[in-house]
């Protein structure tokens, strides 16, 4: 473990108040080390100093933790690296998650690293079109993206993967406007239920998590 990514993870989690214990951690930062000697390699994120990669990659999935808790299941589209679903796979090891991205270069490297550290994570070379039973992808308690940030675009697609009861999950910058998410939720045939406002807790940056269910 870099000594400088352990230290910024590790003070971050308790920042954040969430439940990541030692061997958790430990598996995170096996993670990020494949992350960047994969990276070395193949371009998989522009992130490489380690304290920044701590934070803005691994802490801002973790933080995802409180809306996720309970579920069965999680589906990340667009996942990239395999984020926020790896981290998440490897907090909540009882999770099954399915990681799913059109560029095949990056599911190698979730396909590998999860197979190494032993999670219940499948990944999937797809892009995602709403079409899950065309696409192999799952229905999902959870469904994610950080790469769709645009909640008009992304509640739409989302929703389309819903498992019964489930939900889907915006993440968001510094400007949350509740109002507008309303009415996006409502356009895509979903309700918003819950809005978290949270803080990245080295740098400051602002960040929000909506959660949001199937109308009726």
């Amino acid at each position: 473990m870099d000594p400088l990514f352990g230290a910024a993870l590790s003070r971050g989690v308790a920042a954040l108040g969430l439940s990541v214990g030692q061997p958790a951690q430990e598996q995170l930062a096996r993670y990020a080390d494949r992350l960047l000697a994969w990276n070395r390699k193949v371009n998989l994120t522009a992130v490489t100093d380690p304290v920044e990669l701590a934070e803005k990659h691994l802490l801002d999935s973790l933080a995802l933790l409180p809306e996720v808790a309970g579920a069965r299941s999680l589906l990340d589209v667009g996942s990239g690296a395999g984020l926020p679903g790896v981290p998440l796979a490897i907090a909540l090891p009882d999770l099954e998650v399915t990681c799913c991205d059109g560029a095949a270069k990056k599911v190698a490297f979730v396909k590998a690293v999860t197979a190494e550290l032993g999670l219940r994570v499948r990944a999937r070379a797809v892009r995602a079109q709403g079409k899950p039973e065309e696409e192999g992808l799952p229905r999902a308690d959870r469904v994610v993206s950080r790469a769709l940030a645009d909640p008009e675009r992304w509640l739409g697609l989302g929703g389309a993967y819903l498992a019964e009861g489930g939900a889907v999950l915006a993440t968001l910058g510094r400007e949350v406007d509740e109002g507008a998410l309303v009415r996006a939720g409502e356009a895509a045939g979903l309700a918003l239920v819950s809005l978290r406002r949270f803080a990245l807790p080295l740098s400051g940056a602002q960040r929000a998590v909506a959660a949001f269910r199937r109308r009726g």
